[in-house]
C-alpha cells in the first residue's frame, strides 16, 4: 500500500468553501481503482493548512489511474483554484 500526502495551504477566508467542495470532491477520488481509503485533517497552528491523507493500493493507481482519468479533471475544477501555493504531494511506503 502507498501513502500519498499532500500539503494544502488554502487562500485565507476560503476555508468553509474548500472544506464544502472537498465534501463533493470526496465522492470522486473514493470511486477510483486502486483507492483504499482517505483523510483531511486542518492544522490547529495554521488554519488555513490542511493535510490530504490518501491510501492507495500501488503509485501507479494515483499517479496513472487517478491523475490520468477524466473524474480527475472535475476534482480540478472543484479543488485547484483554493490553493495558494500549489500543494507538495509525497508518496510513502511502509518499512
Amino acid at each position: 500500500m502507498i501513502l500519498e500526502v499532500a500539503v494544502l495551504d488554502v487562500r485565507t477566508g476560503r476555508e468553509a468553501s474548500f472544506e464544502a467542495a472537498f465534501e463533493q470532491a470526496s465522492a470522486i477520488i473514493s470511486s477510483m481503482n486502486g483507492y483504499v481509503s482517505h483523510q483531511l485533517q486542518r492544522c490547529l497552528e495554521k488554519r488555513n493548512r490542511y493535510i490530504l491523507l490518501v491510501n492507495w493500493q500501488t503509485l501507479e493507481d494515483h499517479t496513472l489511474g487517478f491523475r490520468g482519468s477524466e473524474e480527475y479533471q472535475e476534482w480540478k475544477k472543484l479543488l485547484h483554484h483554493f490553493y495558494d501555493p500549489f500543494p507538495t504531494v509525497e508518496h510513502y511506503e511502509v518499512v
